[in-house]
């Protein structure tokens, strides 16, 4: 019990196996930069504002620096036998300047304490995922200007539909990672306050300064409820939400991925070191890392099931069961880490297959919709031209022709409208240079996309 920083209540020792349940020193263990950085800030504040002995508050702020020092170069390890990351700083802090480490935890709680670290790992995190994110973004734009003229098959349902370009289809993956940026920093804005000061739930009695502790570590500004203060792990399920979205853009894009390097659709090889092989299949070639992405999709929204199961029924203010919010948080994170710095390498080094690209194009009828186009712009109603594109599909599909090689007397059998130069309107390369609209597969609205991602990038 000695060992125990709250063992003044207590008249028996804990038992073992609720020692070993209570423990949480095995994942916050992570946290020690920050608990020890936010302690910093906390000594610093009570020597200023006079509830400890200046000459004090620097002695913890050293003796916290030599704490931190000696854990980054290995001469101090973390004991695992502690009950968590807070109460063994504190315990070596105590051992190596006697009463005065004591004084480190005036004027606060475990509950404001544990509040604080969570936040800034989040703030450590978010920026972390955000710079990976950005690096794939950049990585696709690269790509996509690459392949502004590679025209490929657009899908619907997974049936051929309509032509596009490689560079399009990628950008499209662009747009969704740049609303995962918007989120992470949104996320960031409601991240970065500042529950240090809260106490166990109740603020303190101390005159305490919350803002110089809130500048101190760098955030926007303070909790304005200590109960909120304590309680709020709002912010973490925010911040998995928004991993859960990326990961399912990640895991949409493997998906893609996963079809077009088979020998199916064959538009891309990965590059050796990016792929595996079978232990008895040696022709085999295989992309476990999209199909590993694609499987820990589901186990990132397995942490966000916890974060809303575990909150969805606690009262005011902070309860054991929060101390679950951690692994989860963790975990997410450290995922969605692994997942992106293995996925942009291996779309980087992919080998674009271009000439099986439009090969698949120029079969499944994707111009029909440019087709019954160019009687609508000489003057037919859409719908009379849908009727008419439909019958020229069927007649070529009987006679194993494609539009491209039906001849024009065939056309014109159908509707006089049609003129030889229906082959150049529903060419593939017209299909594709003509959708110049915003947004659509044209060279240079594919450029104006790409310039708008990079914009934003920039900013």
């Amino acid at each position: 019990m000695a060992n125990m920083m709250w063992a003044g209540r207590f008249t028996k020792e804990i038992d073992s196996r609720v020692n070993d349940f209570n423990s949480s020193i095995s994942f916050d263990a992570r946290m020690y930069r920050f608990d020890i950085e936010g302690s910093m800030a906390h000594a610093a504040m009570l020597g200023d504002c006079g509830i400890i002995d200046k000459s004090e508050s620097e002695a913890i702020v050293e003796g916290l620096k030599g704490i931190l020092a000696d854990i980054d170069s290995g001469a101090l390890q973390i004991d695992t036998t502690a009950e968590d990351i807070h109460m063994f700083v504190e315990s070596e802090l105590t051992k190596r300047l006697g009463d005065t480490g004591k004084r480190l935890h005036t004027a606060r709680s475990r509950n404001d304490q544990v509040a604080l670290d969570v936040r800034m790992t989040a703030k450590y995190e978010l920026g972390e995922i955000r710079a990976l994110t950005v690096s794939l973004i950049k990585t696709i734009t690269d790509i996509a200007e690459q392949n502004l003229t590679t025209v490929m098959p657009g899908y619907t349902h997974l049936q051929r539909a309509q032509p596009i370009t490689f560079g399009h289809h990628l950008m499209a993956y662009a747009m969704m990672l740049l609303r995962d940026l918007g989120r992470l920093d949104d996320c960031y804005k409601r991240t970065n306050i500042m529950p240090l000061g809260s106490g166990a739930l109740a603020s303190t009695t101390y005159p305490i300064n919350r803002q110089q502790v809130c500048d101190a570590l760098g955030f926007d500004e303070i909790t304005q409820n200590s109960l909120d203060g304590v309680s709020d792990r709002d912010f973490c399920v925010e911040f998995v939400s928004a991993l859960s979205l990326l990961m399912m853009h990640l895991s949409r894009f493997s998906e893609e991925i996963i079809l077009w390097c088979s020998w199916e659709f064959k538009f891309i090889e990965l590059d050796d070191a990016y792929a595996t092989g079978s232990s008895i299949m040696p022709q085999k070639k295989n992309p476990d890392v999209t199909e590993l992405i694609r499987g820990k999709t589901g186990r990132v929204y397995g942490d966000l099931n916890t974060l809303l199961t575990m909150l969805k029924g606690l009262p005011l203010a902070y309860n054991k069961d929060m101390q679950e919010d951690k692994e989860a948080l963790f975990d997410a994170c450290d995922t969605v880490k692994l997942c992106l710095k293995t996925f942009e390498p291996m779309l980087a080094t992919m080998r674009v297959l271009p000439d099986n690209m439009r090969n698949a194009a120029a079969r499944g009828f994707i111009n029909a919709t440019d087709c019954a186009d160019y009687l609508v712009k000489k003057g037919l109603p859409f719908r009379d031209a849908y009727k008419i594109t439909g019958t020229l599909v069927h007649i070529c599909i009987e006679k194993g022709l494609t539009l491209e090689t039906l001849p024009i007397e065939e056309y014109k059998a159908l509707c006089e409208t049609f003129d030889t130069d229906v082959y150049d309107a529903i060419s593939l390369d017209t299909c594709v240079m003509q959708r110049k609209a915003a947004g659509g597969p044209a060279p240079e609205s594919v450029k104006a996309q790409i310039e708008y991602v990079r914009a934003k990038l920039e900013k």
